[in-house]
Protein backbone atom coordinates (compact mmCIF):
# COMPACT_ATOMS: atom_id res chain seq x y z
CA UNK A 1 0.00 0.00 0.00
CA UNK A 2 0.94 3.76 -0.96
CA UNK A 3 1.32 6.55 1.69
CA UNK A 4 -2.12 8.19 0.36
CA UNK A 5 -4.42 5.31 0.76
CA UNK A 6 -2.95 4.37 4.54
CA UNK A 7 -3.57 7.83 5.13
CA UNK A 8 -6.69 7.88 3.59
CA UNK A 9 -7.46 4.38 5.80
CA UNK A 10 -6.29 6.94 9.27
CA UNK A 11 -8.88 9.73 7.74
CA UNK A 12 -11.76 6.99 7.88
CA UNK A 13 -10.69 5.97 11.73
CA UNK A 14 -10.04 9.61 12.79
CA UNK A 15 -13.32 10.69 11.61
CA UNK A 16 -15.17 7.43 13.44
CA UNK A 17 -13.30 8.26 16.56
CA UNK A 18 -14.23 12.24 16.52
CA UNK A 19 -17.59 11.10 16.33
CA UNK A 20 -18.26 9.23 19.12
CA UNK A 21 -17.13 11.78 21.23
CA UNK A 22 -19.54 14.20 22.40
CA UNK A 23 -19.40 17.66 21.13
CA UNK A 24 -21.41 20.65 21.92
CA UNK A 25 -21.87 22.02 18.18
CA UNK A 26 -23.28 19.11 16.71
CA UNK A 27 -19.58 18.12 15.20
CA UNK A 28 -19.01 20.83 12.71
CA UNK A 29 -15.81 22.02 14.01
CA UNK A 30 -14.13 18.64 13.62
CA UNK A 31 -16.16 18.20 10.18
CA UNK A 32 -14.02 21.22 8.83
CA UNK A 33 -10.77 19.87 10.22
CA UNK A 34 -11.56 16.58 8.59
CA UNK A 35 -12.91 18.42 5.51
CA UNK A 36 -9.61 20.76 5.01
CA UNK A 37 -7.36 16.86 5.48
CA UNK A 38 -9.36 15.04 3.56
CA UNK A 39 -9.86 17.27 0.15
CA UNK A 40 -6.20 17.41 -0.53
CA UNK A 41 -6.03 13.66 0.49
CA UNK A 42 -8.37 12.91 -2.08
CA UNK A 43 -6.90 14.97 -4.78
CA UNK A 44 -3.22 13.19 -3.85
CA UNK A 45 -5.32 9.88 -4.25
CA UNK A 46 -6.75 11.01 -7.39
CA UNK A 47 -3.24 11.75 -9.26
CA UNK A 48 -1.13 9.33 -7.40
CA UNK A 49 -3.32 6.32 -8.14
CA UNK A 50 -6.13 7.48 -10.91
CA UNK A 51 -9.82 8.10 -11.52
CA UNK A 52 -11.09 5.06 -9.40
CA UNK A 53 -9.11 4.80 -6.45
CA UNK A 54 -9.63 8.86 -6.07
CA UNK A 55 -13.89 7.92 -6.80
CA UNK A 56 -13.94 5.33 -3.89
CA UNK A 57 -11.93 8.07 -1.98
CA UNK A 58 -14.03 10.52 -2.39
CA UNK A 59 -17.20 8.04 -1.81
CA UNK A 60 -15.51 7.40 1.53
CA UNK A 61 -15.10 10.79 2.59
CA UNK A 62 -18.65 11.56 1.13
CA UNK A 63 -20.10 8.40 3.32
CA UNK A 64 -18.30 9.84 6.26
CA UNK A 65 -19.45 13.49 5.75
CA UNK A 66 -22.97 12.70 4.66
CA UNK A 67 -24.74 15.88 6.18
CA UNK A 68 -21.99 18.76 5.38
CA UNK A 69 -22.28 17.21 1.81
CA UNK A 70 -26.34 17.02 2.11
CA UNK A 71 -26.05 20.87 3.33
CA UNK A 72 -23.70 21.89 0.43
CA UNK A 73 -26.48 19.79 -1.86
CA UNK A 74 -29.37 22.05 -0.19
CA UNK A 75 -27.65 25.50 -0.58
CA UNK A 76 -26.75 24.58 -4.34
CA UNK A 77 -30.36 24.00 -5.15
CA UNK A 78 -31.25 27.33 -3.28
CA UNK A 79 -28.89 29.27 -5.12
CA UNK A 80 -30.19 27.16 -8.69
CA UNK A 81 -33.84 28.43 -7.27
CA UNK A 82 -34.81 24.54 -8.14
CA UNK A 83 -36.82 22.22 -5.74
Amino acid sequence: MTSPLILIGLWVVLAFVMAAIPSNDNHWRRAYVLIAVGVPLTIWIFWAHGFWMGALALLAGVSVLRWPVYFLWQRVKQKLGTK
